[in-house]
């Protein structure tokens, strides 16, 4: 029961800024937590120190420690996905389908604004290992 639960949560573990499961997660004072290395990108290319979430302003830059509790509840979110089968989500009517899929086509949940595709959770690992694709300032990933 605790393992459908951590299922059912994910969207709760996800980064606001990359869209992807947080990394490394840091906790800042507004409460909302992002992956150590897309927030202190954020505030180096950013005039102010602000939430990327709910833009509460800080006077001066917090320290950013990493939630060592929120890291471990993902870490054991990622074993429970990987080690139970990956859901059949097949694209129906309205779905965003993968580009990359051949036959039957799973549903995409995430589409790239550098190569213009969209991508299956199956196919969207490779797009991120691959050299010329690994995620940049310049890739942009968006969630469908």
């Amino acid at each position: 029961m605790a393992e459908a639960l951590l299922c059912g949560l994910q969207d709760e573990f996800t980064c606001s800024v990359c869209l992807d499961t947080l990394t490394d997660p840091v906790t800042i004072p507004c409460g909302h937590n992002f992956c150590l290395m897309c927030l202190t990108d954020y505030w180096d290319q950013s005039q102010e120190c602000s939430c990327p979430q709910c833009r509460e302003k800080f006077t001066t830059r917090p320290e950013l420690n990493r939630n060592t509790l929120l890291n471990e509840v993902i870490k054991k979110l990622k074993k429970t996905a990987l080690s139970s089968p990956p859901p059949q989500n097949y694209a129906g009517p309205g779905d965003m389908e993968c580009d990359v899929c051949t036959g039957k086509k799973f549903r995409a949940v995430k589409s790239c604004l550098t190569c213009m595709a969209s991508y299956c959770q199956t196919h969207l690992q490779p797009h991120y290992k691959g050299d010329a694709l690994k995620p940049q300032s310049w890739l942009i990933l968006i969630e469908i």
